[in-house]
């Protein structure tokens, strides 16, 4: 009798053992899983702060940037950026063009940090009023209303500088241009630089030696520097940014002997010697308003506008003349170092984790 007892707790005991080895492998994956939500609420949600990953840290590094940040938090964030896009680029196609620069000038002053987007304030000395800023430097309007449509989706979730970055990105997709997985969590700077923006921003009238240094202090090499300048296949200049070339190049009241001629004369007769400062003209003369690589092609036959575009092939310094002829030739070569070169450039020095803040308003601190 007894032995038949203990047959019958035996086999109880086997039984009940891989209910209780599954019971433990359930605890463990319930366990993981809401490990690895925290995790991802507190990248998405950096007021989230569960014990395992306080400080904007997790496993003693800085929250890095990634393409699904708002995938919780705010999924319809690319669907407002590109509706408000379409109404304004469909408006005026020069708001692409003038959104990809706002990136480009945002992210070389302190990283992109959207401190190209504060206005004056008690501690703030607008970037705005810069050199390569004033008069000059726009879609802010445009950034104010994709951040007001994602203050009522998404209430303090998507910052200023992520929305930039967003922006720069529609713009180049809606021109016809190439599309990127685009890193997101930058936050917002707490502070502006003018001297920053006046020094660290190449002038239109750059030598070729000026642009590699600028672009190398920001962590760029020059297949970064002439595939972003491809950017100029969009948007226009005023006569300001280019009139020494067709009056004065050198110092001696000599037209820039590199631009075409016909080119040349049909420049003057929209920028006359004297006046017409704030007059514009097309970067690309052939395609302004489409993403392409016939700027490439321009600069090829003579007909860049700027300085810093005709320097490219004619600053005789080295890789920029292969590079502008390769992307002159292969327009998805182009697309896809541009695309590329515009992850990298997204990378300058963002603000994460618990640094900066999420701006309620883009123009000024919470």
């Amino acid at each position: 009798m007894e032995a038949r007892h203990n047959q019958r707790a035996h086999y109880r005991d086997r039984l009940l053992q891989p209910r209780s080895s599954m019971a433990f492998i359930k605890v463990t994956i319930s366990l993981m899983l809401l490990y690895f939500l925290s995790v991802t609420l507190c990248l998405a949600h950096p007021g989230f702060n569960f014990p395992w990953g306080g400080n904007g840290h997790f496993g003693g590094a800085n929250y890095g940037l990634f393409p699904q940040f708002y995938q919780f938090s705010c999924p319809q964030v690319d669907d407002i950026v590109m509706s408000v896009l379409k109404k304004a680029i469909a408006k005026e196609p020069r708001t692409a063009a003038s959104l990809l620069r706002l990136h480009f000038h945002d992210c070389f002053v302190q990283g992109c940090d959207a401190s190209v987007l504060l206005d004056d304030g008690a501690t703030i000395v607008s970037e705005k009023n810069s050199i390569p800023n004033q008069n000059s430097l726009r879609g802010f309007e445009v950034i104010d209303e994709i951040k007001a449509k994602l203050e009522e989706a998404c209430p303090q979730t998507v910052s200023c500088a992520d929305i930039v970055a967003l922006a720069a990105r529609a713009s180049t997709v809606l021109s016809g241009g190439p599309s990127w997985e685009l890193p997101l969590g930058r936050r917002d700077s707490k502070t502006a630089s003018l001297s920053g923006s006046n020094n660290n921003i190449p002038p239109p009238n750059s030598t070729i030696q000026n642009l590699i240094t600028s672009f190398k202090r920001q962590g760029l090499d020059e297949v970064d520097l002439v595939a972003l300048s491809g950017g100029h296949t969009i948007g226009v200049a005023r006569c300001a940014t280019f009139k020494q070339r067709l009056y004065n190049q050198n110092g001696n009241n000599q037209p820039d002997v590199t631009l075409e001629r016909t080119y040349y004369y049909g420049l003057k007769s929209v920028c006359p010697i004297t006046g017409g400062d704030n007059n514009i003209t097309p970067l690309d003369l052939a395609s302004p308003a489409k993403f392409d690589n016939t700027y490439f092609k321009l600069i090829l036959y003579g007909r860049g506008l700027l300085t810093s575009d005709e320097v490219l092939l004619t600053g005789n310094l080295g890789n920029t003349v292969a590079l502008v002829k390769s992307y002159a030739l292969n327009e998805h070569l182009f697309f896809e170092q541009f695309a590329k070169s515009m992850i990298k450039m997204g990378n300058i020095s963002p603000l994460t984790g618990l640094n900066g803040e999420v701006r309620k308003n883009c123009r000024r601190l919470n």
